[in-house]
C-alpha cells in the first residue's frame, strides 16, 4: 500500500466516525513562540486541550507535518544513521476534546489496524502496552481485540505516561507494536515482559501508534486531579506504517524516500548502495533533508543565523557536507526539491505554489556554503604545500571556526592527500574556545553586576509608589519626584508620571527637559532601572535642583519624527512581505528622528523596479490615512487577529497590538495617530547585513521632503550644465551619449589607420625589414593610447608603431611587436632616442613606452627623424 493511500485511508476512516478533518498546521507554531517547530499533531490543539479555546467540533483527525531538528526534540545528528530517525515526518492523529475516551479510542485503533478494509495487519503480529497503573485500558484492549492476556504489556512512566509540562493536563499512554519478524502461517509468539522490552529496544517490535489519555490535571505538588472532561490525543507515524505495509523494517526503503535516494544517486553518479553502511548514510541524509528544507521554506521560514532560521541553515549545510562526501561539488538539494514536490505536492499544494522560490533559496544557500568550503580548501592547500602529513588540531579548529568545516570533512580531505588530522588537538582547541566564551560571559556578568551595584547607590527615596509611563497619552506631564540622586554635576530622577519613552524595540529614547521652581534640567539620557525609568541631565538654568513638583516635557517635534519613522517600519514590513514573500521577517530595526533602518530576512538585493513598487505601496498606505489603533489584549487573542509572533521574542500574557491599515504587529513603541501623518516615504538605500539578511534605510515626513528637495536641486543643476530644462534632461543626456559613441567609433577607426583625416598624418615605412607605422593623434589619455598600442601589437609581427600627439603637453609613444622584444629590442630605448630630438625623455615596458614631447615645435623633427632613428636602434 502506497503512503498516499495510507494517509487518505486514515483520514477517511475517522471522517466516517464524525471527526472533522483539520488541515495540517504550519511547521512554525502560530501560537507558541517558545516551541521551535511543530513536532506533534496535538500542537495546533494545545489551547483547546488547556481549555483556553473552544472549537465548533469535539472530534478531529489530521495528518500533521512535523520537524524534530532542534530544541528538546532534536533528531538531526541521528538522521541517516538509523532506520527511523527523520528531521521531517508526518504524524497521523485522531483527537477527542471531552467527547469519547479510552473505550472508543482503543476500538477505533484496533479496527483501523486490523480490518481488511484498512491496514489489514494480522492480530498475531500486534502487541499493546498500557501504563502499569491503567487496569481500565488493559481490560478495554482485551475486550476489543479478543486477544490473550499476554498480548498487553505493562510499562512505567518513562514509556507510557504523557504530560504537557511540569503541571497541567497529563495521563497514561497506550501503544501498538508490530512484530517485524512474524510471517503468515506462523504460530503466535509469546514473550516475557523482559523479552518484550528487549525486542522493542532492538527495533524488532516496532511502535506504530501512541494513544494518550488525558485524564488528570497535575498540580505543583504533583497531585493528580481527574479532569472533568477527559480527552484523547493519538499519534501514528506515517513513515513507520508505510514501512510495515511495504514489507520493510527501514523507513528509507519506502515509496516516501526511494525516489529521492534514486535521484541522489543520479546526481552524484553512483547509485544508493541499499543500506546505511558506508556512504549509504549520506544518501539517506540527502533524501531526508530535501524533505525538511522544502517544507520549512514552504511554510515561510528562511535561513538565518539565529532561532528557527539557524536550524534550517544547519540542515542545509549538513546536506551540502554529505553531498561533498559523495563527491558532489555543486548544489544537490535544489534539484532534489523537484522530486519532493512530485511526491508530496498533491497532499500539500503549497509546495507547488512556492516551488520556484523554494528551489532558488535552496540553491543560493548551498552555493554560498560551497564557496565557503572552497575557501577552506585553499587554506588546506597552503597547509599541504609545505609537505605536512598531519593537519594540526589548531588548524582543524581554524577550518571549523572560520570556514564552517565539520571535522569529518577535514578528515576526508586529509585522507585524500594521504594525511591525518589531530582530532584530539581539535577537541582541545574547541573546548578552549568554549572556556574563553564562558570566561568572557562571566566577566561581562560581573561587570554588569558592578554597574548595577553602583546604580543602586546614592539614591534618595522620597515616595514608594510605582512609576507610570504616560508617554502614550501625552508628551507633557505635571508630576513629582519619586527618587533622585545628584553627582558630578548631573541629576537623575525617577518620576511618578513619566512621559519619556526609554529605548526599546529599536526606537530611541525621548529627549526633552524638566522644569521646577527656579531650575531647569535638559534631559539628554533616558534609561531603564528596576525602580522605573531614569531621566538624567545637567543643570542648565536657574537655581540648584530641588525635588519639588515639576513639569516633564518631551521634545514633541523630535518625538513626532521618531513616531513617523517607527510607524513606517510597520508599513515597510507589510509591503516587503507582500512583494517578496512570507519568508520576510524583521531581524532588527533602528528608529531615529532623522531616519529608519530595517533589517529583514531575504536572500539578495531587491531589484530597482520592485523596490519602487514597495515604496509606492508604503506611500499608498500613508495616503489612505488609516487610523493607527493600539490595544492591549491577551497574547492568544492578538495572534488570532493575525499579529505576528517571533521565536526569539518573549511575550507576556497581555500584549500591545498596533494596527494600521493592512499591518498588525505586537509593539510597545509610540506611533502616529494616523498613517497620513507620515506625509511621504522614501527609500534611502539598501544593503546586506549577513548571509540571508538585508537592510533598507528610509526617511519620512520632513526627511523625505528634504530628500526630494535635494534631488530636485541636483536635477536643476544638471539641467543648467546641459543648457536644458529639468524635464528634458534625460533626452539631452541620451543625445549626448549618442554623439559621444559616434565620436569614439570614428576615433577608434582613425587610430587603426582607417581614416587619416581623423588621425592626422599616417605613413607606413619599412626600415631594415621592419614595418614602421608613424601616426599623429589628438589623444591625451595614456590609457586610451595604450589600448591602441595593445591592438597594434595583437595584430602585428616584426613591426613598430610610433604615435606622436601634440594635444595638451604632447607626447611620443612607441609600441613594439613581441618578436622584436624577444630579440632584445625595447620600446623604452627607442622612445628615448626619438624624444631626444625634441628635448623630451621617458620610459616604460619593453613592448610599450611613452616620453614627454619636450618642445612641441620640434615634434615635426621627431616624425621626420623616425626612419634614421629606427635604423640606428635596429642596428644597435
Amino acid at each position: 500500500m502506497h503512503a498516499h493511500q495510507i494517509r487518505r485511508l486514515f483520514l477517511d476512516f475517522f471522517i466516517r466516525r464524525q471527526h472533522r478533518e483539520v488541515p495540517s498546521s504550519s511547521l512554525i507554531p502560530a501560537d507558541d513562540p517558545t516551541l521551535l517547530f511543530t513536532n506533534a499533531g496535538m500542537v495546533q490543539f494545545k489551547r483547546t486541550f488547556l481549555g483556553q479555546e473552544r472549537r465548533d467540533y469535539t472530534r478531529a483527525v489530521t495528518c500533521q507535518k512535523c520537524v524534530r531538528a532542534g530544541g528538546k526534540h532534536n533528531d538531526l545528528e541521528q538522521v541517516g544513521l538509523t532506520k527511523r530517525h527523520h528531521t521531517f515526518f508526518e504524524m497521523l492523529g485522531n483527537f477527542s476534546f471531552g467527547d469519547y475516551f479510552k473505550k472508543e479510542a482503543i476500538e477505533f485503533a484496533w479496527e483501523f489496524v486490523t480490518s481488511s478494509q484498512y491496514l489489514g495487519l494480522h492480530p498475531d503480529r500486534l502487541r499493546m502496552t498500557v501504563h502499569n497503573t491503567d487496569d481500565e485500558a488493559r481490560r478495554l484492549w482485551l475486550a476489543a481485540t479478543g486477544q490473550p492476556v499476554d498480548s498487553v504489556y505493562l510499562l512505567g512512566d518513562k514509556d507510557n505516561f504523557w504530560q504537557m509540562g511540569d503541571t497541567g493536563p497529563c495521563g497514561p499512554c497506550s501503544e501498538i507494536y508490530v512484530d517485524l519478524d512474524w510471517r503468515p502461517g506462523q504460530n503466535r509468539r509469546v514473550w516475557s515482559q523482559a523479552e518484550f522490552e528487549d525486542r522493542a529496544e532492538s527495533g524488532r517490535l516496532l511502535e506504530i501508534w501512541n494513544l494518550v489519555f488525558m485524564q488528570f490535571d497535575r498540580a505543583v505538588d504533583g497531585t493528580l486531579t481527574p479532569l472533568p472532561k477527559p480527552s484523547v490525543d493519538t499519534g501514528a507515524g506515517l513513515e513507520r506504517i508505510a514501512a510495515v505495509l511495504q514489507g520493510s523494517d527501514d523507513n528509507f526503503h519506502t515509496d516516501l524516500f526511494a525516489p529521492l535516494l534514486e535521484h541522489a544517486g543520479r546526481l552524484v553518479g553512483t547509485p544508493y548502495p541499499g543500506s546505511m553502511e558506508g556512504t549509504g548514510a549520506s544518501y539517506r541524509v540527502l533524501a531526508d533533508h530535501a524533505r525538511a528544507v522544502a517544507f520549512l521554506l514552504a511554510d515561510g521560514l528562511y535561513p538565518s543565523n539565529d532561532g528557527r532560521g539557524y536550524v534550517l541553515r544547519r540542515i542545509l549545510r549538513r546536506a551540502v557536507r554529505h553531498g561533498w562526501l559523495l563527491g558532489r561539488r555543486e548544489p544537490t538539494l535544489a534539484p532534489m526539491i523537484e522530486t519532493v514536490i512530485e511526491l508530496m505536492g498533491d497532499a500539500y499544494p503549497v509546495l507547488r505554489q512556492k516551488q520556484t522560490a523554494i528551489a532558488e533559496t535552496t540553491a543560493q544557500e548551498e552555493t554560498r556554503f560551497l564557496e565557503t568550503v572552497e575557501g577552506g580548501l585553499a587554506r588546506l592547500d597552503t597547509v599541504f604545500s609545505g609537505g605536512a602529513r598531519v593537519v594540526g588540531g589548531d588548524e582543524a579548529f581554524r577550518l571549523y571556526d572560520t570556514f564552517g568545516f565539520p571535522i569529518d570533512l577535514t578528515e576526508l580531505i586529509a585522507r585524500e592527500r594521504g594525511a591525518t588530522v589531530d582530532v584530539v588537538g581539535f577537541e582541545a582547541a574547541l573546548e578552549a574556545q568554549r572556556a574563553r566564551s564562558r570566561s568572557a560571559h562571566q566577566a561581562a556578568h560581573l561587570q554588569r553586576g558592578a554597574a548595577r551595584a553602583h546604580d543602586e547607590q546614592g539614591w534618595r527615596e522620597l515616595r514608594s509608589e510605582a512609576s507610570r509611563f504616560v508617554g502614550y497619552q501625552t508628551t507633557r506631564a505635571e508630576t513629582r519626584v519619586l527618587a533622585f540622586r545628584a553627582e558630578n554635576g548631573r541629576v537623575e530622577v525617577i518620576l511618578a508620571d513619566n512621559p519619556f519613552y526609554v529605548e526599546s524595540g529599536g526606537q530611541v529614547s525621548d529627549m526633552g527637559w524638566l522644569e521646577g521652581v527656579g531650575w531647569r534640567i535638559a534631559v539628554d539620557q533616558v534609561r531603564k532601572h528596576p525602580r522605573g525609568t531614569v531621566l538624567s541631565g545637567p543643570w542648565t538654568d536657574g537655581a540648584p535642583f530641588e525635588p519639588t513638583d515639576l513639569v516633564a516635557v518631551v521634545d514633541a517635534g523630535r518625538r513626532s519624527n521618531v513616531e513617523r519613522n517607527h510607524s513606517a517600519t510597520h508599513l515597510v514590513h507589510w509591503a516587503l512581505r507582500k512583494h517578496l514573500g512570507e519568508h520576510v521577517r524583521q531581524q532588527g530595526s533602528l528608529v531615529e528622528p532623522e531616519r529608519l533602518r530595517f533589517d529583514f530576512s531575504h536572500h539578495g538585493p531587491i531589484e530597482a523596479g520592485l523596490l519602487a513598487a514597495i515604496e509606492f505601496d508604503v506611500n499608498e498606505a500613508i495616503w489612505a490615512n488609516n487610523p493607527v489603533e493600539t490595544r492591549e489584549m491577551p497574547f492568544q487573542e492578538a495572534l488570532a487577529l493575525g499579529a505576528m509572533a517571533f521565536f526569539a521574542d518573549k511575550y507576556g500574557d497581555r500584549v500591545r497590538v498596533v494596527s494600521m491599515g493592512p499591518s498588525i504587529e505586537l509593539c510597545g513603541g509610540t506611533h502616529v495617530g494616523s498613517t497620513g501623518a507620515l506625509g511621504l516615504f522614501r527609500f534611502a538605500g539598501q544593503g546586506g547585513v549577513a548571509a540571508g539578511v538585508r537592510r533598507i534605510e528610509a526617511v519620512t515626513g520632513p526627511g523625505a521632503y528634504r530628500e526630494v528637495e535635494t534631488v530636485i536641486s541636483r536635477l536643476g543643476a544638471v539641467a543648467q550644465l546641459l543648457k536644458s530644462q529639468p524635464d528634458q534632461v534625460a533626452k539631452r543626456v541620451e543625445h549626448l551619449l549618442g554623439e559621444r559613441t559616434k565620436l569614439e567609433d570614428r576615433l577608434a577607426a582613425a587610430l587603426k589607420g582607417g581614416s587619416s583625416a581623423e588621425a592626422g598624418t599616417s605613413q607606413r615605412l619599412e626600415v631594415s625589414g621592419v614595418a614602421v607605422t608613424v601616426t599623429s593623434s589628438t589623444l591625451e589619455a595614456r590609457d586610451e593610447i595604450a589600448a591602441v598600442a595593445d591592438q597594434f601589437r595583437e595584430r602585428s609581427t616584426n613591426a613598430v608603431l610610433v604615435l606622436v600627439t601634440a594635444a595638451g603637453r604632447g607626447g611620443i609613444h612607441v609600441a613594439v611587436s613581441e618578436d622584436l622584444v624577444a630579440r632584445g629590442k625595447k620600446a623604452g630605448d627607442l622612445v628615448n632616442r626619438l624624444a631626444a630630438l625634441s628635448g623630451g625623455k621617458g620610459g616604460g615596458r619593453p613592448a610599450f613606452a611613452s616620453a614627454s614631447a619636450g618642445d612641441l615645435a620640434k615634434l615635426d623633427l621627431v616624425t621626420a627623424g623616425v626612419p634614421a632613428v629606427v635604423g640606428q636602434w635596429l642596428g644597435g
